[in-house]
């Protein structure tokens, strides 16, 4: 029994730091954000409330630069003020921008945030045992092995939510009137936008899928659905 205490510490102590990061993370949105109201926004998301069977679709500007979406655990939808300027600047467009909510929303309606608190309790026992397991054979080099595995199988999960995302968001805007030729769009320039390169890490450590994969990804399902 004792030998298995610092697996059953681990998930103990992963289930409280993802608590207490989701508490932090709520604290902060509700300190640095204000609901979103754009007239022309607007109608494009009344169009996929409407979709959705609901009332409307709250959307929050969080008051940071980076160009990002995000769907908070409580199930809110937020994009920053980076993303929201570039719209206003013309870089994007308000289709664009859509997909993006439309996307977030997918992360929300999917479970993945409850989801990821189950995979990163799962992940924290994995590298503890795995640690322990490995430092018999590589003493020194066990921890980083350990963390160096848990950290591709963290990448490849959250990868695979991207995809299921993405794959809500098209079926929304193509059932809204929308189409996916915005999410497309949006796709290709992310990489200007975020001032990232997607070559800058090995595919399967990357959180998110490269931009192309993603963009087959989504016409592989319009392919599907036509002939569905």
């Amino acid at each position: 029994m004792l030998k298995f205490t610092p697996i059953f510490l681990a998930l103990l102590y992963a289930f409280a730091m993802y608590h207490f990061s989701a508490w932090r993370t709520g604290k902060e949105l509700d300190a640095k954000s204000t609901e979103l109201a754009d007239p022309v926004l607007k109608r494009l998301t009344d169009r996929m409330a409407e979709t959705l069977g609901l009332n409307r679709i709250k959307v929050n500007i969080y008051e940071i630069d980076p160009v990002n979406g995000l769907a908070a655990p409580d199930g809110r939808i937020f994009i920053t003020r980076g993303f929201y300027d570039r719209y206003r600047s013309g870089e994007v467009s308000a289709e664009e921008l859509a997909s993006v909510i439309a996307h977030e929303l997918g992360h929300v309606a999917l479970g993945h945030s409850r989801r990821r608190m189950i995979d990163f309790s799962g992940q924290n026992a994995l590298r503890t045992a795995l640690a322990m397991v490995l430092s018999r054979f590589v003493p020194g080099l066990g921890v980083m092995i350990a963390g160096f595995l848990t950290s591709m199988l963290a990448a490849r999960l959250s990868r695979s939510d991207e995809y299921e995302a993405d794959a809500y968001a098209s079926a929304l805007l193509v059932k809204s009137g929308i189409g996916t030729a915005p999410q497309k769009s949006l796709f290709q320039k992310l990489d200007a936008l975020t001032k990232q390169r997607s070559g800058a890490a090995p595919a399967w450590l990357m959180s998110h899928p490269k931009t192309a994969d993603r963009i087959r990804a989504i016409e592989a399902n319009e392919i599907n659905w036509q002939n569905s």
